[in-house]
């Protein structure tokens, strides 16, 4: 039997801190829409003294692959995906934040494009084919008219069913959220 990056236990010879704490406070700042100074309260109320500046580079050192792991002992993301795109504002820019979106809500990958046009949406959708390797049953998206023609770019319109409509499509919708409340937080101080 072979051993995977994601079984290989994470080594933290030469932190002061066991791997057990280090990995909760990455996964914290991670998975949940925390800032460093929230994620460094955490551990500090179970009496764990580790600055924000700590757990930000400890989530640069080990949190890839704390989500190698995470994604390798996550079951299978389903038949179905929701696709939806977002505008965000980076540097005085707009953007287009494109998501696709497992049944059960989780994020299957993020893609930023400066055009919301067929391109952006068969980059999305190669990558997402790169990364899960099979062609999903179901296409959920929006009205928007490039989702339609990428699919037929890419050819997986044979057996695959693309539904088009905004009421479908709140599981996508529903994972934008919290990008939105960090974008309204954003604008509050300038």
């Amino acid at each position: 039997m072979t051993s995977t990056a994601a079984d290989k236990p994470i080594s933290c010879a030469g932190y002061r801190f066991p791997p057990e704490v280090i990995s909760y406070a990455v996964w914290l700042y991670l998975r949940f829409p925390l800032s460093l100074r929230m994620v460094e309260e955490k551990p500090a109320a179970r009496g764990i003294e580790a600055t924000y500046e700590t757990v930000r580079r400890w989530a640069l050192k080990f949190g890839a692959a704390i989500a190698r792991r995470i994604r390798a002992n996550a079951p299978a993301c389903g038949d179905k995906r929701h696709l939806d795109e977002v505008v965000v504002t980076i540097n005085d820019h707009k953007q287009w934040l494109w998501r696709a979106v497992d049944p059960h809500g989780a994020t299957l990958d993020v893609l930023v494009q400066s055009r919301r046009d067929r391109n952006a949406a068969r980059r999305l959708m190669g990558k997402l084919m790169k990364k899960h390797g099979r062609v999903p049953r179901v296409l959920i998206t929006g009205k928007l008219l490039s989702y339609a023609a990428a699919n037929r770019d890419l050819g997986l319109g044979l057996d695959l069913d693309h539904r088009q409509h905004k009421g479908l499509n709140n599981r996508a919708e529903n994972s934008h959220q919290p990008t939105w409340v960090r974008e309204k937080v954003m604008r509050r101080f300038k």
